[in-house]
């Protein structure tokens, strides 16, 4: 089973992420921010990675701890489920179009964590949340999933759009990563014999 059940508890939050990458999208995320349950809704739908996020932080301060933790705990448990990546594809693109916005994703499940972020918003908030804790939740994810996202906005004035068109970019891009490839038959997917 390629599944995943962690807790991060902490000062700032106490969060729990169940996930299941051969899934078919279904989703329950509770942070108590609605924006971001939104997105990690689209995550899940996307990836078609089965996903649980339960998240009470100290949101009388910002939001910004229960994002970024989230982050973490999804990237550790995203690390746990993969496992070995044996018989995995590893790599992942999608160019994802939403109305007017265009984004660009692509991802090594390399275990070399890096992120080059090229999204900017045109405005400050979605709502009440931040557009910089859309970085501030990627940063997260990618180094603790120990992988290489690189996501860039080609187009798009809208900033919800935006913030929507790179999560499910990233989200198809991760469900061919991750997805098991029949010509791989549990064989490692690096020439070094290690990832």
């Amino acid at each position: 089973m390629r599944t995943a059940s962690l807790t991060r508890k902490t000062n700032e939050t106490d969060i729990s992420v169940e996930l299941n990458l051969d899934g078919t999208g279904a989703h329950d995320c509770a942070t108590g921010v609605g924006f971001f349950d939104h997105m990690l809704d689209q995550l899940a739908r996307h990836s078609l990675i089965d996903m649980t996020v339960r998240c009470s932080g100290d949101r009388h301060i910002d939001d910004h701890h229960s994002v970024e933790d989230v982050g973490i705990a999804l990237g550790q448990a995203l690390a746990q489920a993969v496992g070995d990546k044996r018989g995995i594809r590893r790599y992942g693109s999608c160019l994802l179009p939403m109305d007017e916005s265009l984004v660009r994703a692509a991802l090594d499940l390399s275990g070399r964590p890096f992120l080059v972020w090229k999204v900017e918003f045109p405005t400050e908030k979605i709502g009440t949340f931040d557009t910089e804790l859309v970085r501030e939740f990627f940063t997260a994810f990618a180094m603790n999933a120990r992988m290489t996202l690189n996501v860039a906005k080609l187009d798009g004035e809208n900033a919800h759009h935006i913030a929507e068109s790179a999560f499910k970019a990233v989200a198809r891009a991760l469900r061919e990563a991750v997805e098991e490839d029949p010509r791989q038959k549990g064989a490692l997917p690096s020439t070094k014999g290690a990832l």
